[in-house]
């Protein structure tokens, strides 16, 4: 990585950890140790195995998606590539931001620059109908009161989910109308653009146009020749959320506590779709702050810190170490290839 890149990491890390350090000493006390004394390490490691199927879930998504526009992605590959994109999220803004690592490693596997782009960018689209019905069915759970605990949880969900139910809006009038979704982010832009140069302003609203033409070509692509590769992309991104959002009721049950499945869904949603919120590298610090707020609410106030801290290792501090470790892969052969291309021109 740039050396600007090792800042960010180290920002990110830094934030992260001293949220961490503040939420346990705030919630550490004499039953912490009995609460560790008994933990199950057993389930700690279903949690992660369940980390480790998600990251296999967005790697078959990737090779089958691209597999429907005609292209082959070995699944090793595709796989090196999700492991290299946690890294980049890691280091900015939200966690939403390796999008131009996975288009690389496509292109490296053969896929043309413009269908690469295409898979990445529904990708996201998918992300965001899959927590949408997830929180539809959470929604209707908690309407239906099978919920047991005495937490309301129904508004900030209801936001939530109408966010989303906006956002999902926008997209599908996006799809015959592009140039209302141009004139849409230009606007939003510009609120944030009002004391920069004209050219560097034009250049912005010049990367909307080709984004959202990029955005408009995918969508027709896969509607289209490539309807499978929606198929195996809805299969895929459910699977992948659903063992992401089971990873808390494992840790839970590793300390002695309930799952709390219904609880912990709609609370991982909330984060999830805060956490795409540009707010700080990697979202950490938000979603320490966010766990624990909202599981403070059905997790004693003991273990709630050992609970986060443990979740963050699984979720964000694992896959920067992963990340790592495939940027290491990617640059090695990288570096092969450029000997190469030497060697061929000498």
């Amino acid at each position: 990585m740039e050396k600007k890149q090792w800042k960010w990491l180290a920002i990110s890390v830094g934030f992260s950890t001293v949220v961490l350090l503040i939420v346990l000493w705030l919630t550490i006390d004499e039953n912490t140790i009995d609460y560790l004394r008994y933990a199950n390490v057993q389930y700690l490691l279903f949690a992660l195995l369940f980390h480790m199927g998600a990251f296999i879930f967005w790697a078959l998504r990737m090779k089958m998606m691209s597999h429907s526009l005609g292209y082959h992605v070995p699944f090793m590959h595709s796989l090196n590539a999700v492991f290299a994109n946690l890294l980049v999220a890691a280091i900015t803004p939200s966690q939403a931001g390796g999008e131009p690592v996975r288009i690389h490693e496509l292109y490296r596997a053969n896929v043309p620059v413009g269908d690469a782009t295409a898979v990445v960018i529904m990708e996201r689209v998918l992300d965001g109908i899959v927590l949408g019905i997830i929180g539809i069915f959470s929604f209707l759970l908690l309407a239906f009161q099978v919920s047991d605990l005495d937490v309301n949880l129904t508004t900030p969900l209801l936001l939530m989910w109408l966010l989303l139910v906006v956002v999902l809006a926008i997209f599908v009038y996006s799809i015959r109308h592009p140039d209302f979704l141009k004139r849409l982010i230009k606007r939003v832009s510009s609120w944030f653009t009002k004391r920069w140069k004209s050219d560097r302003v034009e250049n912005l609203r010049e990367r909307i146009d080709e984004e959202v033409d990029n955005f408009n070509s995918a969508l027709t692509k896969f509607v289209g020749k490539a309807r499978s590769g929606l198929l195996w992309g809805i299969l895929f991104t459910s699977l992948y959320w659903t063992a992401e959002f089971l990873i808390p009721s494992f840790i839970l049950i590793a300390l002695g506590e309930p799952p709390h499945f219904l609880e912990s869904f709609i609370v991982q949603l909330m984060i999830a779709i805060i956490m795409m919120i540009p707010l700080t590298p990697g979202g950490s610090g938000i979603a320490e702050i966010g766990a624990t707020s909202l599981y403070g609410l059905f997790v004693p106030s003991s273990i709630v810190g050992v609970f986060v801290l443990i979740w963050r290792l699984i979720m964000y501090y694992f896959n920067i170490f992963a990340g790592v470790l495939a940027s290491v892969l990617i640059v090695r052969r990288e570096m092969i290839l450029r000997q190469i291309k030497r060697l061929k021109r000498n």
